[in-house]
């Protein structure tokens, strides 16, 4: 797949800094006319803001961007089409009650005679989409579509300006695998007709079906470049983590063995649950006093997981025992009342309410649970939060601070005794440590083992860090692309044998 065409973009030495944080750190990055580049990285890698850089949301601190050789930068994301650069977003940015054509005018409507000429814009609209292969109905409202089909329409609106660079930002997220085969079948129709695409996903299965090379980010610095056929998916995968190959070495941490998990009560049984386009059917078993880890690259599927189990999105097939009996979690409340507890990977947005104080945070599920006309009095609320503020070396003046003005870690303390005020039997944790400093992520871990060991809960565990998996964890099942490929137990718990498990190319049924 490699390709010979001339570098149209060129990016040497790129920064941008945030308060706080250094988004991007003198990266590099070369696009060829006619070729497919995948950008890669985990969360935090720095490919939103690179993208964001060039299509002219957010101004360079350094560096220098050559665009067809010559400098280039862009004072807003309108002049991006103006110069051949289009992107199309992960969330499908058309306006569901227009109609096909409108949505792929919108903003430049050719006019005649003072008025709007739909009679041009519906032409225009068939003509664009038939360079796609696409043959619909213009004047229908585009939300009377597939997603697939959309997401065809905001391409065709992105190349009806003439683009020369294409940036397909997740476009697959939420495809079908007959409806990824046909977006693909068009990139290699528009990378045949020699226009330059940054193609950005976390599915390692299309990053070496799709693309011809791949550039590497961590933590906003350049990992590397790479010929795609040239990079093992297992190399490809350790660069993305930070890892040399010859770096991966067993943990020492306890796990139990095949033996002692048989002999374990099964709390939770999980059979055939699946959410289309979202994650592949899966079957899963967690233990009293279990705690059983989530391994994967970013999009993997182990957050819609945690969401299908709790209820958040409602599952399309499958069921799910407690006890060995069936039981409802089509919804959150119907999840709690099961005893589960849930905490998001987004504490920011779906974890604490900011405004209200650590007393009213933490009591906020408990009072959920007992419904609007059993209200906890003021003082059981205060015994309450007090013992959790201890149990868990909470940092705070009083249970009457807001907590917004607490530390990450404090927040994320404030959550999990949430839960635990509610006396759950099955907790999820959600990137539990993401952003928390070195101390607190080592007592939240600690919280972790003692609550499933001690407390006898299931717990299911998400991490992007495979260290923290693997100290954290009893069982481990590793995901991939939506899919689970694998569980590990005992011995097998160990970064290499992860590793190897997500980069390898075919799975067993």
């Amino acid at each position: 797949m490699e390709t010979n065409h001339k570098i149209i973009l060129e990016i040497r030495g790129l920064t941008k800094t945030f308060p706080g944080v250094k988004a991007l750190s003198g990266v590099d990055f070369f696009l060829r006319a006619g070729e497919v580049h995948c950008l890669m990285g985990e969360n935090g890698a720095g490919k939103s803001t690179l993208i964001k850089v060039l299509t002219g949301l957010y101004k360079k601190d350094g560096g220098k961007i050559l665009y067809e050789g010559r400098p280039f930068e862009l004072s807003s994301p309108v002049e991006a089409p103006l110069h051949g650069i289009s992107t199309v977003y992960q969330e499908i940015n058309l306006i569901p009650a227009l109609s096909v054509a409108e949505n792929i005018y919108l903003g430049r409507q050719p006019m005649k005679h003072g008025r709007i000429d739909w009679k041009a814009i519906n032409q225009g609209a068939r003509a664009a989409l038939k360079k796609l292969d696409v043959n619909i109905d213009v004047t229908q409202p585009v939300s009377s579509y597939s997603v697939a089909i959309q997401q065809l329409v905001a391409i065709a609106r992105a190349l009806d300006i003439s683009a020369k660079i294409l940036i397909l930002d997740e476009p697959t997220s939420s495809l079908d695998a007959q409806e990824v085969e046909q977006l693909f079948s068009l990139i290699r129709k528009l990378k045949a007709e020699g226009i330059a695409i940054i193609f950005v996903t976390h599915f390692l299965d299309q990053v070496y079906q799709i693309s011809d090379r791949i550039t590497v980010l961590r933590n906003g610095e350049l990992v590397g470049e790479y010929k795609t056929a040239e990079l093992p998916r297992v190399e490809l995968v350790a660069r993305m983590l930070g890892k040399q190959l010859e770096e991966f070495v067993s943990e020492s941490g306890e796990h139990l063995s095949t033996k002692e998990e048989q002999t374990r009560k099964a709390f939770l049984q999980v059979r055939g649950l699946e959410r289309k386009g979202v994650i592949n059917a899966f079957d899963l078993d967690i233990r009293e006093g279990e705690v059983l880890g989530l391994a994967g690259l970013l999009g993997s599927g182990r957050t819609e997981i945690a969401r299908l189990l709790f209820g958040i999105d409602k599952a399309h097939a499958g069921k799910v025992l407690v006890d060995g009996k069936e039981i409802d979690v089509s919804s959150p409340r119907k999840a709690i009342d099961a005893k589960f507890a849930f905490c998001p990977e987004d504490r920011k947005t779906e974890g604490i309410i900011p405004d209200l104080t650590v007393r009213e945070n933490i009591i906020l599920a408990l009072q959920g649970s007992k419904g609007i006309f059993n209200t906890l009095s003021k003082r059981e609320q205060t015994e309450i939060v007090d013992k959790y503020i201890k149990a868990l070396a909470i940092k705070t003046p009083n249970s009457e601070q807001s907590v917004k003005n607490l530390s990450g870690g404090n927040q994320q303390k404030v959550i999990v005794s949430r839960w635990l005020a509610s006396n759950p039997r099955f907790l999820i944790l959600d990137e539990p440590t993401r952003g928390i400093d070195v101390g607190a992520k080592a007592e939240i871990q600690k919280l972790v083992l003692e609550l499933s060991h001690e407390e006898q809960m299931a717990i299911l565990f998400i991490s992007s860090e495979l260290e923290e998996v693997i100290r954290c964890s009893d069982r481990v099942a590793v995901l991939r692309d939506r899919q689970k490929l694998a569980e590990l137990v005992g011995d097998q718990i160990e970064e290499k044998q992860i590793m190897h498990t997500i980069a390898k190319k075919e799975v067993s049924e």
